[in-house]
């Protein structure tokens, strides 16, 4: 039994080792991934620094010194916008952004878009390369109407970026074959142990369904019942309505929505609310109890019945 355990304990020894060395080289080129992450917070801070600024000295030129400036949002690594609820001069627009961003020494070439807050249609906008242009930017002599917009910068990748993620291929294959050869060393001592059965816990179902007005939304299957029809809802209508249904009552605000909805795809068209509140207020239209109501300019609000 001695020789047994004395061998056992070897092999687990040559799999730490082994263990060890393949953290060891996924530490070793972990680094150009942290530099480039560093670099990225960089960007971002000087980006956001430069929309800042830009929409500062806008609101300046129109002789607004006192109204808040909103806090920029980053949509994804490459894009942020920025609330303006105070009319600008568009025309003034494309030399403050290019001095803001000559300022925090950002050299990469960008697009500049000017959309409507309440639909999130395009106004106006240019590209960087139309400074050089002897008739300067596209619409630059076009006057913006009195409301409320968003000012949005999507900056082009710097090729690096792609680099960093494609420069380590070879890792892949290495590091599979190092776990895998931990695999077989390991699974040379290990010893076979009897399955367990399933407790009768383990196969119970938690009950997701949720009432909306006198609909039923079943959350998990993305199901919703209202009237005689059963709607499959999609992953999206799924995630809009139990947004809804979890602030029933509250004006909830587009970027709220958008946020919420629509955060992991990054860039995405502003009236995806809309298109998909139309699904749903389709579902619900025999369901009295329950109605999704516009509010102008802010974002929609589920009204619920009793």
């Amino acid at each position: 039994m001695q020789p047994f355990r004395l061998a056992l304990f070897q092999n687990c020894m040559d799999f730490r080792k082994i263990a060890f060395l393949v953290l060891f080289i996924e530490l070793c080129f972990s680094g150009k991934g942290v530099f480039a992450n560093n670099e990225q917070f960089r960007f971002a801070e000087k980006a956001n620094l430069a929309l800042r600024r830009t929409a500062h000295l806008l609101l300046l030129k129109n002789g607004d010194s006192l109204s808040t400036i909103p806090p920029v949002k980053q949509i994804d690594p490459n894009t942020f916008s920025i609330r303006m609820e105070h009319l600008f001069d568009y025309k003034e627009l494309p030399a403050l952004l290019k001095q803001s961003l000559e300022m925090q020494n950002v050299s990469r070439g960008y697009n500049v878009m000017v959309l409507n807050c309440a639909d999130g249609e395009v106004q106006l906008g240019y590209n960087f390369l139309e400074l050089n242009q002897k008739d300067g930017v596209a619409c630059g002599g076009r006057r913006l109407q009195k409301g409320c917009y968003q000012l949005k910068v999507s900056f082009i990748p710097e090729n690096n970026e792609t680099k960093t993620a494609s420069g380590n291929w070879w890792l892949l294959p290495f590091g599979s074959a190092l776990a895998g050869l931990g695999f077989m060393v390991w699974n040379k001592t290990r010893h076979k142990k009897d399955l367990r059965p399933i407790s009768p816990d383990a196969n119970m179902t938690i009950d997701t369904r949720t009432r909306v007005g006198a609909s039923l939304f079943d959350i998990s299957n993305q199901t919703l019942i209202s009237g005689d029809a059963t709607h499959q809802l999609t992953f999206r209508e799924a995630k809009l309505l139990a947004l809804f249904a979890k602030n029933p009552n509250q004006v909830l605000d587009r970027d709220f929505i958008l946020k919420s909805v629509w955060e992991d795809e990054g860039v995405i068209v502003g009236r995806s609310v809309d298109v998909f509140v139309s699904r749903l207020r389709k579902m619900l239209a025999s369901d009295p109890a329950v109605k999704i109501t516009a509010v102008h300019g802010v974002g929609y609000k589920m009204e619920v019945f009793s």
